[in-house]
């Protein structure tokens, strides 16, 4: 095991990490900025390092001061997190070269999963399903739109290089095609440098499943069961839940069966999610591979007693898998909501301000992930999110009360400062939804009826 890894993150993330560590007796390092200085992870790490101001290309997203860093407090591995250099298979190269072991895939292996036309390809071959559409990226719009007509409409532009939930059109009509594929490949390349885009059939009435993997380098996996993931607000998931509810036994097995086949075809090791549309026939398409630790991974480690994060740990030190299948044993159900600092009335636009009262829920399996506290001051530098809420119980039904619950226990407040938890009761209050019967197009519903009394009293 490592004697030291420096945690290249901020916020939740970089606490969760840190405990990890610690609970191995690994030593940790954390990087800030400014905006930074203060928080819980700084306090709580063997060693903080300044890498910058508050402008996340300045500091999170600056490879060479982080590996700078590593080496100054003379660390042996680089722990990511989620977002910011957790897939930039540049990034991982560069602390390779730098003698330090990147906590996630080898760095060719990313660079082939994060090109979304080279991993539609890959999985191609290992006999995933795929969504109709192009594999290749389309050069024009007049070859988008041969995709389109072949594939039906409505379709997704995609970008080749996108993720996160951006670079992607939905397109209704022909004549909207010309329009949406000139915006997207505008929009691709301002973020991603990259405006190479594909085009699919986009899949109405659709879930979001998702399958957790461990892969060694060693040749070892095994996959940790479903999550549903269909509650998404522009492409970013608001409520996730394990398993998968009201989905066939053996369609689980089947969706998790290819995940393990595809990532371990593609020479994936680490901790890892395979995510699939499933339709209302309980066919599924293969979306993508994220080569990171997913923000709702606590909801795979309440139902199988895993620890995500040591694993991943425990991988990259090159220590052999120490799970077979037959080992892992779900049991139960865990759902988790985001709580982020949005005002869902607003578009969820971004409510940042600092937080005169922060008393998170407590009670029996109930998990609460968090950098915030009373008096925290919210910015608007990064990411919206303040914790994350998730539980578990024997059944659903107990689940979703034991959620309900703990958000009528959470109490946030600070001027201006708006929360999602009021719309995330109306998840919960959905009839729909508490059947396990909802798709991708849950939220916009939600966002086009009025909102119920029950919302009116949250606010």
């Amino acid at each position: 095991m490592f004697e030291k890894v420096l945690i290249a993150n901020r916020g939740e993330i970089a606490l969760r990490v840190l405990r990890a560590c610690r609970e191995l007796g690994v030593r940790t390092a954390v990087v800030y900025s400014t905006a930074d200085a203060d928080s819980a992870a700084v306090r709580l790490a063997d060693e903080a390092v300044r890498i910058g101001p508050a402008a996340s290309r300045r500091s999170y997203l600056n490879a060479a001061a982080i590996v700078e860093a590593a080496r100054q407090v003379g660390a042996q591995a680089v722990h990511p997190g989620y977002g910011f250099l957790s897939e930039d298979a540049d990034f991982a190269e560069i602390c390779a070269d730098n003698g330090l072991t990147f906590i996630g895939p080898p760095p060719e292996v990313m660079a082939v999963l994060a090109d979304k036309s080279s991993a539609r390809a890959l999985m191609r071959r290992a006999g995933l399903p795929l969504p109709p559409g192009s594999v290749a990226p389309v050069p024009s719009a007049a070859a988008a739109a041969e995709v389109a007509a072949e594939v039906g409409y409505p379709v997704i532009v995609k970008a080749a290089a996108g993720g996160g939930g951006r670079g992607m059109t939905v397109v209704a009509t022909p004549a909207e095609l010309p329009r949406a594929y000139a915006r997207t490949r505008a929009a691709a390349q301002a973020a991603f440098g990259d405006d190479r885009v594909y085009v699919e059939r986009y899949l109405t009435d659709a879930r979001h499943v998702e399958v957790q993997l461990l892969c060694d380098s060693h040749g070892n996996g095994v996959h940790l069961g479903t999550r549903d993931c269909s509650v998404q607000r522009r492409h970013q998931k608001l409520v996730e839940e394990a398993p998968a509810p009201a989905l066939s036994a053996g369609t689980g097995e089947a969706i998790a069966e290819c995940a393990l086949r595809g990532a371990l075809h593609a020479g994936f090791t680490g901790a890892g999610t395979v995510e699939f549309l499933v339709d209302g026939e309980e066919r599924f398409h293969f979306l993508e591979i994220n080569c990171r630790i997913q923000v709702e991974h606590p909801v795979t480690e309440m139902i199988t007693g895993i620890d995500l994060v040591h694993e991943q740990l425990h991988i990259a030190a090159g220590v052999p898998l120490r799970w077979r299948q037959e080992d892992v044993r779900p049991h139960g159900v865990a759902i988790e909501c985001r709580v982020n600092v949005e005002d869902p009335d607003r578009g969820f636009a971004p409510t940042p301000g600092r937080l005169d009262r922060f008393t998170p829920p407590g009670g029996p399996f109930t998990r609460v992930d968090t950098h915030g506290h009373a008096g925290y001051l919210f910015g608007p530098h990064y990411d919206s999110l303040l914790a994350k809420v998730a539980v578990w119980a024997p059944d659903r039904e107990l689940a979703l009360n034991r959620l309900e619950r703990a958000l009528d226990e959470f109490d946030v407040a600070g001027p201006g400062v708006r929360t999602t938890i009021p719309f995330v009761r109306r998840v919960l209050d959905d009839a729909g939804f508490r059947k396990g019967r909802y798709t991708t197009g849950l939220v916009e519903q939600l966002l086009a009826g009025p909102p119920d009394a029950h919302h009116r009293r949250h606010r």
